[in-house]
């Protein structure tokens, strides 16, 4: 496999013209987006490849000290989202959370010292896979302060905000935060006309 070919750029490709290649792909190909479809296997096949093409490159990367190091023989552990997680362990919990393993994915997580932008933002599509929104939320928030730019975090975190429920999934109870903000102003003038404060 040339990694190059899968994400579609070159070794002379800027490392971050490659993040936003994968990020693109990643988007596309997600296997949460192809839930109840009949392309649900391929897709997962090819997020596969993507997430292999992008550690390939950036480990060789990483490990040659140059933008243009062949991608093809580096076995090393290096960065992923330009994140400090080992990219290996990252695909693993990826590839737990793809087929359902939510289980061995949060332990996988919860061994792991090192809570960086990746980790957090796994650990919410944990969260986020079991029904936790409000500590998807929360974990996607902290991968978004820790990176920024990282879109397919922003994303996450923007569809979770949202309330339309990451990849096709919906929140059961899916109050929005217009709907939040409107109880509250009720419960507040309720209060204040119980207690004697004037209310409404």
């Amino acid at each position: 496999m040339d990694p190059y070919k899968v994400l579609g750029v070159t070794p002379q490709t800027s490392d971050d013209d490659v993040k936003r290649a994968y990020r693109e792909l990643a988007r596309k190909y997600h296997p949460d987006n192809y839930v109840g479809s009949p392309l649900a296997d391929l897709a997962e096949t090819r997020m596969k490849e993507i997430n292999e093409a992008y550690d390939m490159i950036m480990n060789a990367r990483a490990g040659g000290g140059n933008s243009t190091s062949d991608a093809g023989t580096s076995s090393q552990t290096g960065s992923s989202y330009g994140s400090n997680t080992s990219s290996g362990f990252s695909a693993q919990i990826r590839d737990a959370i793809n087929k359902g393993n939510l289980s061995l994915a949060e332990e996988m997580l919860q061994r792991s010292p090192n809570r960086n932008a990746e980790w957090y933002f796994l650990m919410g599509t944990v969260y986020f896979r079991k029904g936790w929104y409000d500590e998807a939320r929360s974990a996607y928030m902290q991968a978004c302060s820790m990176d920024p730019n990282n879109a397919e975090y922003r994303n996450a975190l923007n569809m979770v905000n949202m309330g339309a429920g990451y990849g096709g999934y919906r929140p059961m109870n899916s109050m929005s935060m217009c709907d939040c903000c409107t109880t509250m102003l009720c419960m507040n003038c309720c209060c204040n006309s119980c207690c004697g404060g004037g209310g409404c």
